[in-house]
C-alpha cells in the first residue's frame, strides 16, 4: 500500500474513531436508561435482557470495530513518524497496539458475558447479575474505563510529533493533553474519563482531518 494512501485512510480511520466515540456518548448517556443502583436484581436483569441486542451491538461497535479500526491508525501513524524518531515511534506504536487488543477484549468479554448472564438469569437473576458485576469489573478495568495505556500511546506520538514539528502545534499540544488524562484515569476519578473521553473526540477528528488533507511524508533533513 502506497505511503500515501494509507494516510488518507488513517485519517478516515481517526475521524471514523471520534464518530464512534460520540455515538457512545449519545446511546449511553441520552438513550439507554440504566436501572438505579437500588435497583432489584430483576430489574437489572430485565434491564440487560430487553436491550440485549442493542448492548450486544454496542459492544461490537465501541470495542471490536473501534479497535480494528484503531489498528490501521496506529500503523499510520507510526509510518508517518518512524523516520524522525524510529525507537520512540516503535515504543509509541507498542503501546498502541496493547490498547487494540485490551479493547477488543472487552467488547468480546462484554458480549460473551452478557450471553452467559442472560441464561443463567432465567432461573437465577441474583447469581446472574453477581457475575454482570464480575463482568463489568473485567471490561472496565481492560479498556472500558481505564484509559492508561491509550493514553501513553497518544502522549509518545504527540511528544514525537511536537518535537519534530510533523503536526500542527496546537494539534499535539492536545495530544499531549489527552494522553495526560489518559494516564490520570489510574485514579478511580470518572471526571479523568470524561476530560479523556471528550478530549480525544477532538483530537481524533483533528488528527484525521490532518491527515486526510496532507497526506504526503515529507522528511527535514
Amino acid at each position: 500500500m502506497e505511503l500515501k494512501k494509507l494516510q488518507k485512510i488513517g485519517g478516515i480511520c481517526a475521524i471514523l474513531e471520534a464518530l464512534i466515540y460520540i455515538s457512545a456518548f449519545i446511546v449511553y448517556g441520552g438513550i439507554l436508561v440504566y436501572p438505579s443502583a437500588n435497583a432489584s436484581a430483576i430489574e437489572q436483569f430485565n434491564f440487560l435482557n430487553d436491550n440485549y441486542l442493542t448492548l450486544s451491538i454496542l459492544n461490537l461497535i465501541i470495542y471490536v470495530l473501534f479497535g480494528i479500526i484503531l489498528t490501521v491508525l496506529v500503523l499510520a501513524i507510526h509510518q508517518r513518524l518512524k523516520n524522525y524518531s524510529p525507537i520512540f515511534s516503535n515504543l509509541a506504536s507498542i503501546f498502541g497496539i496493547i490498547w487494540v487488543g485490551l479493547v477488543i477484549a472487552s467488547g468480546m468479554i462484554a458480549n460473551i458475558g452478557l450471553n452467559s448472564v442472560l441464561d443463567i438469569g432465567i432461573t437465577e437473576p441474583d447469581n446472574a447479575m453477581l457475575i454482570w458485576s464480575s463482568v463489568s469489573i473485567i471490561t472496565e478495568g481492560l479498556g472500558g474505563g481505564n484509559e492508561i495505556v491509550g493514553g501513553i500511546w497518544v502522549l509518545l506520538l504527540s511528544i514525537i510529533a511536537l518535537k519534530e514539528q510533523i503536526f500542527s502545534k496546537q494539534l499535539n499540544i492536545l495530544g499531549v493533553l489527552v494522553g495526560l488524562a489518559g494516564i490520570l484515569t489510574i485514579f478511580p476519578l470518572e471526571v479523568f474519563t470524561e476530560i479523556f473521553g471528550i478530549s480525544q473526540i477532538i483530537w481524533f477528528m483533528w488528527i484525521g482531518v490532518f491527515m486526510f488533507r496532507k497526506p504526503t511524508i515529507v522528511i527535514n533533513s
